[in-house]
């Protein structure tokens, strides 16, 4: 047997060692590297399901109070927000809070009063119908004199010429374009058609139905046609007009409150049983003294007499406002009527009647403080509504008309200073719930005849010039009310 020599069994000894010891740092090197390299996909994300790269809190939950808010993984993509770009950690993306959740909520807006409710004084003007410019009628009522009503007459005969056949051109335009401004309407509602007057009745003047019945079915048609399409647009009723005269109620009854009454409690229960809201005006009389015809026919009442006795048959129960009427002769609106023969005009004026003859009815304050007066002590609490006021004037017409001598001693400007003076003082008396001024364009819709009766009223003047009373109405409106 051959023996190894000791340097030769040392020098294999120390190369089975260093071939273990490379055995050893190469396996200790692929360990190494795959961990490193696990993690770095693992920090990726790639070795990550692809739906969770992304993680969504909703807005909700970022305002839960707690410190860590709950997950929720986006089943989809979310469109509005640009995918993050992968990170060592996953990007926690937030939806962008919506307006109701850190916003707070539109105000809620006040619901409108019904209009029996809305009891602060306001004003506005009559408007002559026109059937292809009323559109601007209403802008100029809204926007250039600042007014929120109107009046508008609407004659029953003209609009119902056969029993129920009713042509609803003009209000098919009135109310739609009123309620397209916001302007609210007051509807003067009049003079009977011939198949529904009185047998035996003079039909050469207006008059009143020989049952009630037909005139509050006109009534109920108007309101059940427009008050759905149109809410909020037709405020008041006037239920007729000048009662106390026979050219507006030739009856064959005569001048007849009780017969006026039973028209009022049956149109006024209609009403309020279709909208309660609805402010119902008792018809506005004329003032002036009686006139008795020389074959004994009455064919006018004093206002105060016929008033007494609209209060003594109960008027009171079926009116939420009491009608007034009055146009200011050649005198201001606060004259009272013994007043006025002491009054400047009195050496002046070319129309001598409040100053030679001194009536109550010349004197708007006397008679309209006189009717407060007179509803107070019938025990009522219900306010004035002056359904027509105004001034006559005619020094831009080259004439007037027969009766209307008055309107020679009033100028434009006078005419704007009684405006202002009368709706001022309306307010301040209390006793005024609405006014309406007489009026606005009749003058242009006459052609500005000066044998028109009402062209001398109208604030609007020849050549579609606005008078003074314009200009004076809309700074006051607007200076008082607001837009």
């Amino acid at each position: 047997m051959t023996m190894e020599i000791p340097a030769v069994q040392s020098e294999r000894k120390r190369r089975r060692q260093m071939r273990a010891f490379a055995l050893i740092w190469t396996a200790l090197t692929l360990v190494l590297g795959l961990a490193t390299f696990v993690a770095i996909f693992l920090a990726s994300g790639l070795l990550l399901p692809e739906s969770s790269s992304q993680v969504v809190v909703s807005a909700a939950e970022i305002n839960q109070p707690t410190a860590f808010p709950t997950r929720v993984v986006a089943a989809t993509p979310i469109p509005q927000l640009a995918q993050a770009r992968p990170t060592s950690t996953p990007t926690v993306v937030t939806q962008a809070p919506t307006a109701t959740a850190t916003e707070p909520p539109e105000p809620t807006p006040e619901p409108t009063l019904p209009f029996i409710q809305r009891t602060d004084f306001d004003f506005g003007i009559q408007v002559q119908e026109s059937y292809d410019i009323y559109e601007y009628w209403m802008t100029v009522v809204k926007d250039q004199l600042h007014l929120d009503w109107i009046k508008h007459q609407t004659r029953w005969e003209v609009m119902e010429p056969q029993k129920g056949n009713i042509d609803w051109t003009i209000l098919d335009i009135v109310i739609p374009e009123a309620h397209k401004k916001g302007v609210n309407v007051m509807l003067s509602i009049v003079t009977a058609p011939d198949w529904a007057r009185q047998p035996g009745a003079d039909l050469s003047k207006h008059g009143p139905p020989a049952n009630p019945q037909d005139y509050v079915n006109f009534v109920t048609a108007i309101l059940n046609r427009y008050l759905d399409e149109y809410p909020g647009t037709i405020g008041a009723i006037e239920v007729w007009n000048e009662m106390n005269l026979d050219r507006e109620w030739a009856s064959v009854n005569g001048l007849s409150s009780r017969e006026y009454i039973a028209l009022l409690s049956a149109t006024y229960n209609a009403i309020k049983a279709i909208d309660p809201g609805i402010i119902v005006i008792s018809g506005a009389l004329s003032p002036g003294g009686g006139w008795t015809e020389p074959d004994g026919r009455v064919t006018a009442i004093d206002d105060f007499t016929y008033l007494d006795a609209l209060l003594n048959n109960g008027m009171l129960n079926y009116a939420d406002c009491v009608g007034a009427h009055h146009n200011g002769y050649n005198i201001g609106p606060l004259v009272a009527w013994d007043v006025a023969p002491r009054e400047p005009e009195a050496r002046t004026a070319r129309f001598r009647g409040p100053f030679d003859n001194p009536h109550h009815s010349w004197s708007m304050y006397s008679t309209l403080t006189t009717y407060a007066n007179k509803v107070r002590l019938a025990g009522g609490n219900q306010r004035l509504c002056v359904t027509e006021f105004g001034w006559a004037v005619s020094e831009d017409l080259g004439g007037y008309p027969r009766g209307f001598e008055f309107a020679q001693d009033n100028t434009l400007q006078e005419q704007a200073e009684y405006f202002i003076e009368a709706v001022q003082w309306f307010e301040e008396s209390g006793i005024i719930w609405l006014a309406w001024i007489w009026n606005l364009n009749y003058g242009a819709q006459a052609g500005f005849d000066p044998n028109n009766d009402n062209v001398p009223y109208s604030i609007l003047r020849p050549d579609s010039k606005p008078a003074p009373a314009w200009d004076a109405i809309a700074q006051y409106r607007l200076e008082r009310f607001g837009p």
